[in-house]
């Protein structure tokens, strides 16, 4: 059984935003900023869809400590190159205070394809996500654990949510980017799918008749890769803490071997149709991990630090042969601190409370978005 186990490697992809260091305005990424970050990074960054936006991926790493060490590598090299044009990048979902409508997208065939596709629907797409791969060869395998580990896409995205702010107001939601980015299509939960086959079949029927021209234009919440022998998860707001990336992406790599591991010995996880994982998603959605989530075995709402309690001692094996106990169990502070959103909220909250106008304290979370890059570095 040992020679048949999964690599579980892992890759992150990130997608930052460009904002002027003064003004704490979005800025468009300068041809002088993307031509060095090319040149160092050798094809791990690139451009995206908005050209206030940059998008990096680590190389295929064989465990968490490797991911850590191209993802700073990442950050670094990006942070540097935008701060000699007195730029800085910031890893949130959504700007606090800018307008979608004075955005550009960039001058890219694949861009101008979606801008032309898409219409009015992706105009609006001023949002950052972070995906998480996993390396599984066999791809019947990579289906069985989209199935089951769409469960817990809810709580991943508890831990993640970076967007309370649109435009400038408090939306309520913990992660708003997910409202903007199910207005696509072929967005949400996966659907189940008996087999690899199966799914090749769906996927080939729109590929066929020419409405898109390969999967990578299915933007599920979890997706086998289109590119990779991977699964990849979708659903997170990319977030401000390197540490904070690293601890989500430790646990769905064990997620993923405990669910493997299972299989191994004749079991699975329950697999619960997606209205009620819809539920639980638009729950963290909403409150993030404030307001708990269902625990479907028990019929009840569960606070998410017990929720979180039991998902660590469900993986705890895995994480340790991962070697990411530590950061699976970092999670744990990511509650302690406040999530992203939370701690946006909280620093608008205490520059209204010290007197600062609505525009001074809408800075001053975007300053402290950029301390957070640059914190883990």
């Amino acid at each position: 059984m040992t020679a048949q186990i999964p690599a579980f490697s892992l890759g992150i992809e990130e997608e930052y935003l460009l904002v002027d260091r003064d003004s704490c305005e979005l800025a468009e990424a300068p041809e002088g900023l993307m031509e060095a970050c090319q040149s160092e990074l050798e094809g791990q960054v690139s451009p995206e869809f908005l050209q206030c936006q940059i998008e990096t991926g680590t190389r295929v790493c064989a465990d968490i400590a490797e991911a850590r060490e191209d993802l700073r590598r990442l950050r670094a090299s990006v942070a540097r190159h935008a701060a000699r044009y007195n730029l800085a990048p910031i890893a949130a979902a959504c700007h606090p205070f800018a307008d979608w409508k004075d955005q550009h997208h960039t001058d890219k065939d694949r861009y101008n394809a979606l801008s032309r596709d898409l219409a009015g629907v992706v105009r609006r797409l001023l949002i950052c996500g972070m995906h998480v791969h996993v390396g599984i060869d066999d791809a019947d395998t990579r289906i069985d654990m989209v199935n089951q580990l769409a469960y817990f896409l809810p709580h991943l995205l508890a831990l993640s949510a970076s967007s309370p702010f649109w435009q400038g107001e408090d939306t309520g939601l913990a992660s708003y980017r997910l409202t903007v980015f199910d207005n696509l299509p072929r967005t949400g939960l996966p659907p189940h799918f008996a087999s690899w086959s199966e799914y090749e079949r769906s996927v080939r029927t729109i590929v066929d008749l020419g409405l898109i021209e390969d999967s990578s234009k299915i933007w599920w919440d979890l997706r086998p890769s289109s590119r990779f022998p991977t699964i990849e998860v979708r659903i997170c707001d990319v977030s401000p803490r390197m540490e904070t990336a690293l601890s989500i992406a430790a646990l769905i790599q064990s997620l993923t071997r405990f669910l493997w591991r299972l299989k191994a010995g004749n079991q699975r996880w329950r697999i619960y149709d997606n209205f009620l994982v819809g539920e639980n998603r638009w729950r963290a959605q909403r409150y993030g991990p404030g307001a708990g989530l269902i625990d479907f075995g028990r019929r009840e709402v569960v606070g998410f630090a017990e929720l979180l309690e039991e998902m660590i001692e469900l993986v705890g094996e895995d994480a340790e042969a991962l070697g990411c106990l530590a950061e699976v169990e970092n999670a744990r502070a990511i509650l302690d601190r406040g999530i992203s959103a939370e701690q946006q909220r909280a620093v608008l909250a205490d520059a209204l409370q010290a007197g600062h106008s609505r525009e001074v304290a809408l800075k001053s979370v975007v300053q402290k978005l950029i301390e957070d890059f640059h914190a883990d570095l």
